[in-house]
């Protein structure tokens, strides 16, 4: 006998994620200003510094506000805070890895576990396998955006004016600003979605049929601290609390490492350049050494040796983020206006799309030597960042064409501003989902086909 999923319950469960994503999206919604503080008419003054608490204290209030937050989200324009065709790679990428999640709880929690192998050879399946450069999606954007929105932050304000300091102590200043700002905007709903963790883990582990999926209810207790100073990638997996958020934990890794970067750049922009190319030969280097030491190859099966080794740790991510901070740099300073000849046009979609698409299937059915692998291994996401800078740059620039009007398709708006929440809820959902069962799946064609 085996288990048929309740629709029912599936859509209290949705209804449930959207609640989460509404009353938190405010936290993604007002976009990610580079600059904590802006004044406004007269900040040497007292008055304009009270006017910048009362107005923070105000925004902090209504960000709880479901009507403002709705408005918010479901907003047709496109934002100051983004670009167009953003949207839809946001749009995609959530999409991707809600699939590739769910298709590891759904192999995990299935009677015929060896039927797992059978799909595996499927040629379409590379879909799945290779849902890691999703994020490596992301984090080209939060790159692109950060660098971008800095720039163009930085060339309407005086920074020395604003922080009333210069040299040293001014970037300084800057520096913590901006990651207090990040970690305002990031931490309420992460420490929201921690705490549910940690209990409904309680709740599956002590009521359901099933062996829970990761020891959050033993973790999440003794290691959260980990995770909201986002630093619980530099410890053991196994000793992680909420697995899926070693993406916070990078991504804020990566902040912290742009932003010396891009402060640095304003007053002395070739030191920067060199620094960021130096950190981005260095992290394939490290990722090369780590594949080829540890004979590593390029495959679909889930281990927690690769996890450890290759997907959670920063310095073999950092490449599409470098990738994303140059393009951003690229689009602030063409102002988003490049004029390109047409074959130009033709040899970039080209050269794109193959490497994307070579990227995705190409190593379906094929054996690489040690070094190969290491070499693909060092490269490819980098590789994957790059092939989206062309998207990117073409969309912004014009000559994105029907790409372009997918991308920017206004009814993906409301989609991408909740991604963040979204990534942070859906594994909870799946969880949900399958610890609720009371027998498990039986996974053949049809059921993979709907999955």
């Amino acid at each position: 006998m085996h288990t048929y999923v309740n629709l029912r319950t599936i859509a209290d469960d949705m209804i449930i994620m959207l609640v989460i994503e509404v009353d938190f999206g405010e936290c993604r919604v007002k976009g990610c200003n580079p600059l904590m503080f802006q004044p406004k008419d007269d900040t040497s003054s007292l008055g304009g510094y009270s006017e910048i608490v009362v107005g923070l204290a105000s925004e902090t209030a209504l960000s709880f506000s479901i009507r403002r937050n709705l408005a918010a989200i479901t907003d047709q324009t496109v934002g100051t805070d983004t670009l167009p065709t953003l949207h839809g790679l946001r749009f995609i990428s959530m999409l991707w890895v809600i699939l590739g999640h769910t298709c590891l709880i759904a192999f995990k929690y299935s009677d015929n576990m060896a039927y797992r192998g059978v799909v595996e050879k499927e040629f379409l399946f590379q879909t799945i396998t290779n849902a890691a450069f999703s994020v490596d999606t992301f984090f080209f954007i939060s790159g692109l955006l950060v660098s971008f929105l800095y720039f163009r932050t930085t060339s309407k304000v005086d920074v020395k004016q604003l922080t009333r300091t210069t040299g040293a102590k001014s970037n300084i200043l800057q520096f913590v600003g901006l990651m207090a700002y990040r970690f305002g905007r990031l931490t309420a709903p992460y420490l929201f979605v921690l705490g549910l963790v940690e209990v409904t883990m309680k709740v599956f582990n002590h009521n359901s049929v099933f062996e829970v999926p990761t020891l959050d209810h033993i973790n999440c207790p003794k290691y959260w601290w980990r995770n909201i100073l986002y630093i619980n990638t530099l410890f053991p997996v196994k000793d992680m609390c909420m697995l899926w958020s070693w993406y916070l934990a990078d991504d804020t890794q990566f902040y912290a490492l742009g932003i010396i970067l891009l402060i640095l750049a304003v007053s002395h922009f070739r030191i920067a350049a060199i620094a960021t190319l130096t950190f981005l030969i260095s992290s394939w280097c490290t990722t090369a050494f780590i594949a080829f030491y540890n004979n590593h190859m390029p495959r679909i099966k889930f281990n927690e040796n690769r996890f450890k080794l290759f997907v959670t740790v920063s310095w073999t991510r950092l490449g599409p983020y470098l990738v994303g901070m140059s393009v951003g740099w690229i689009l602030f300073k063409t102002n988003c206006r490049i004029k390109m000849h047409w074959g130009a046009v033709a040899a970039g979609w080209t050269v794109s799309i193959s490497c994307l698409l070579a990227l995705l299937y190409g190593l379906y059915g094929t054996i690489l030597s040690q070094a190969t692998a290491a070499a693909y291994s060092s490269l490819s996401h980098t590789a994957w960042a790059l092939s989206l800078a062309w998207v990117i740059i073409a969309c912004s620039t014009g000559y994105g064409g029907c790409v372009n009007s997918i991308l920017s398709w206004s009814p993906l708006y409301p989609f991408s501003r909740v991604t963040y929440c979204a990534y942070l809820v859906h594994p909870i959902v799946i969880r949900a989902t399958v610890m609720t069962m009371d027998s498990p799946m039986h996974l053949g064609k049809i059921n993979i086909n709907k999955i």
